[in-house]
């Protein structure tokens, strides 16, 4: 898509890269570092290299790296503050006045160009040097190169330098699979300095060593058995989202699977007593409390948490999360308040929208993770029903819980919350080896799941998330027809199954290199 300038033309500005004349000498890098104040360590554009064959038949090649000025960014759609966003001449630029540092941007951009900053602890990434171009001058990576092999232009101007360049030659792109419609077209690019997945990281850097996390993900990947190509330079891309994103997934869905248990419950006729009027919503208050709190906690700037309100971007699921959680949150608290006063004719017309907002309290995170267009094992269609089985597993279990200690559930009651917690728990097994034995639909997905079952989660996925799952299943199925506290243990164990299984399930997308 073209944009359109106040004289009713369009631009669209762009980069093209001639590798074949490229000299690997980074001078674009420390221009842009300069131009900028880019941290030490962290990089807007960096150069990239690539070596093939064996000693002493080897070849180098190099690849500049950076923002690929989408035309379809996947981050301008998913920060949720605007905080990145599109100019009229088709630049990719960003505010940092208005980031919150959810790094939800560097799970949308499939080429690792965003960071979060050192200094401001806010997202930056190449702008294309957007103040030069507004005072009509080239951006600095282009001024310095001493072979001319970055040409900047309009793209959407056929007479420009570039659009002659780029119309004339063979051009590739990084990721066209994504379909973002990167800007940046590279000339005489190697394929294993643009597929990240061709050339692993070697043993050593030449100038220095890998990150231990990147090197101990590339040894597992496979390399070419032909080319062996192996990146020898690159910068360390750590993982944006960690233990507290583990951690919310399980939180929340402890809470929407108690409500939904709860409301289904009163629209079925079905007698919890107290468990379903008092201990469910107390459950969901506290799991939509604590979720709340590590994804403040998650933030580089929390104290700008409140911007996902007051500055939102509607095309965010991210923003739509937190108004998500916010609305459970009050209708939680109204089904706490109308339990404790005995209105079960309140409750039973609270029973729909609280269900519906459990159900996307739990599922909303299949939204929020499918624009994460760098992370394609989380691209599921499966997903949301997922999360929805996920919920109703690990909700289950405080009201089984409650039930075994408070009683006051009568014979269909109980059936109700063990039944699902067993065939949730199946359901939930069954899932997950559909997505992880199946087929993959792309080489980065594949390389996900080839970490999760035979690398460096495998004992993780098998013994925590497949196992013990199992194992709740089979104590869930023995409480359903005899001793409650065995489906009481059996709830207690999926918590632990959920937690591993999402810890390999978070970390394990965001091993497969990017760049």
């Amino acid at each position: 898509m073209a944009t359109t300038t106040g004289d009713g033309g369009s631009m669209r500005y762009g980069f093209a890269i001639d590798q074949r004349t490229c000299i690997g000498c980074h001078a674009c890098t420390v221009a842009c570092k300069t131009e900028h104040e880019v941290p030490v360590g962290q990089f807007r554009t960096w150069v990239k290299y690539v070596e093939s064959g064996t000693f002493p038949s080897t070849t180098r090649d190099f690849g500049v790296m950076r923002c690929n000025h989408c035309t379809d960014a996947p981050c301008v759609k998913i920060c949720p503050t605007k905080a990145l966003f599109i100019r009229d001449d088709g630049i990719v630029d960003f505010d940092n006045s208005r980031c919150i540092g959810c790094k939800s941007c560097m799970q949308g951009c499939p080429y690792d160009a965003i960071y979060i900053d050192e200094n401001t602890h806010t997202a930056a990434k190449c702008n294309f040097c957007a103040h030069r171009i507004d005072a009509g001058l080239e951006p600095a990576c282009v001024v310095v190169c001493p072979t001319h092999s970055i040409w900047v232009g309009d793209l959407d101007d056929p007479e420009s330098g570039i659009s002659r360049l780029i119309n004339t030659n063979p051009v590739t792109v990084r990721a066209p699979e994504q379909q973002t419609g990167p800007n940046v077209f590279y000339l005489g690019a190697d394929r294993a300095v643009l597929d990240p997945l061709a050339a692993p990281v070697d043993e050593s850097y030449i100038f220095s060593r890998p990150d231990a996390h990147r090197a101990e993900v590339s040894a597992q990947l496979p390399t070419d058995p032909v080319s062996k190509a192996r990146t020898t330079l690159n910068t360390p891309h750590p993982r944006p989202w960690g233990w507290r994103v583990t951690t919310y997934l399980w939180t929340k869905a402890v809470a929407a699977g108690a409500m939904m248990l709860a409301a289904l419950a009163h629209l079925l006729g079905l007698e919890l007593g107290t468990v379903g009027d008092v201990v469910a919503p107390v459950v969901g208050l506290a799991g939509a409390a604590v979720t709340g709190v590590l994804l403040v906690w998650d933030l580089k700037r929390p104290e700008r948490f409140l911007f996902i309100f007051l500055k939102p971007n509607p095309s965010s699921w991210l923003f739509w999360g937190a108004a998500v959680l916010a609305i459970a949150s009050g209708l939680f608290f109204a089904w706490l308040v109308f339990g404790l006063l005995g209105m079960d004719a309140v409750l039973t017309a609270l029973a729909v929208p609280t269900a519906i907002a459990a159900a996307l309290l739990a599922g909303y995170t299949a939204f929020l993770f499918g624009q994460a267009e760098g992370r394609d094992l989380w691209q599921s269609p499966l997903l949301f029903w997922h999360l929805l089985v996920q919920a109703l597993m690990v909700g289950s279990a405080p009201l089984v819980l409650a039930a075994a200690a408070l009683g006051g559930v009568d014979d269909a009651g109980r059936n109700l919350l063990v039944g699902t917690l067993a065939a949730a728990t199946v359901a939930h097994v069954v899932m997950v080896l559909l997505e992880y034995l199946g087929r993959h639909s792309t080489r980065n997905s594949g390389a996900a799941a080839h970490l999760v079952l035979h690398g460096r989660y495998t004992r993780t996925f098998w013994l925590g998330g497949i196992g013990l799952a199992v194992v709740g299943a089979v104590l869930a199925g023995l409480g359903w027809t005899g001793p409650l506290l065995a489906a009481v243990a059996g709830g207690l164990v999926v918590q632990a199954a959920l937690l591993a299984y999402e810890s390999v399930f978070v970390r394990a997308a965001q091993d497969v290199p990017l760049s």
